[in-house]
């Protein structure tokens, strides 16, 4: 299948390389040169524009970061709007607002163009390996047509409902996965002020009722004080305010999450921002005064 692609970051590149591998021609557009050219090393091909990457696709995906980036590359110049005509399929592979995710689908449905919200869990290693985890909201019909292009980047691939089910999905697995990171730093610094290590805490709880993926992946990386990116505290803030928001929008009361936005605002004015997120472990770090290394 012949597949446009805008945005190739972080979690971008790997997914649509990964796609070239499995055999689909895959024309990508990003700002960024070096991973266009990185695409391109892999097999594919470079689009000269999200308008370019339309024409060129049977359908085209996307992954950016929030709603205003998503939104400039359909509906902008040259954006992919553009380049679309009727029967064409959308995959919104962002984390953004469901809210916005509605929005995009009406005007496109305007242009007789299909909409299916796609966003995953997963960050960086599971984009690279291909076990993301993608949470889908849209038509089951146009669902079912594509699934096989997801499973390509993905070990699951589940549809929630409709437009805007996806990323009101995906909201809830920031909302725990922050709160279970935090959880756990906060067990750990209580263990490491009263003389026990850490990381035979980990061991001893990970087969138990705590014991989560969480645990198992982010675990390491605190006690190795490693916090190289694989899914940074700038997105998770992202993600965080679109999910306060939507709890706002809908009266929910969501006080875990209002805190741990509150713990990673912290981290971010100590320019943490672009740390993995299991770096919140340094904002128990600076409030208790001690290293969980």
């Amino acid at each position: 299948m012949k597949i446009g692609f805008v945005g190739l970051g972080i979690m971008g590149k790997p997914m649509a390389i990964n796609l070239v591998k499995a055999g689909h021609e895959v024309f990508g557009y990003d700002f960024n040169q070096e991973n266009v050219a990185e695409l391109v090393k892999a097999g594919g091909f470079e689009a000269e524009s999200g308008k370019d990457a339309a024409q060129k696709g049977e359908i085209v995906i996307t992954m950016l970061p929030n709603s205003p980036h998503v939104e400039s590359a359909l509906f902008s110049e040259n954006g992919i709007a553009e380049g679309l005509t009727e029967g064409q399929t959308v995959i919104d592979m962002s984390s953004i607002s469901p809210v916005a995710s509605k929005d995009f689908s009406v005007r496109l449905a305007e242009l007789k163009v299909n909409f299916l919200d796609a966003p995953v869990s997963g960050g960086e290693p599971k984009a690279i390996d291909g076990s993301l985890a993608v949470m889908v909201g849209g038509d089951e019909e146009v669902f079912n047509r594509f699934k096989d292009v997801l499973d390509v980047m993905a070990s699951s691939v589940t549809l929630v409902g409709e437009v805007g089910a996806g990323n009101l999905t995906k909201l809830a697995n920031q909302m725990i996965v922050a709160i279970n990171i935090a959880a756990i730093s906060e067990a750990y610094s209580l263990a490491k002020k009263a003389g026990v290590d850490p990381s035979r805490v980990y061991q001893a709880i990970r087969s138990g009722l705590a014991g989560s993926t969480v645990m198992d992946q982010k675990s390491q990386k605190i006690f190795d004080g490693d916090f190289t990116p694989g899914f940074r505290i700038d997105l998770h803030i992202k993600d965080l305010q679109n999910a306060l928001d939507s709890s706002h929008a809908y009266n929910v009361s969501t006080p875990f999450t209002a805190q741990a936005m509150e713990i990673l605002q912290v981290l971010k004015a100590h320019d943490y921002g672009s740390d993995d997120h299991s770096g919140i472990a340094r904002y128990y770090e600076l409030v208790n005064n001690q290293k969980l290394q």
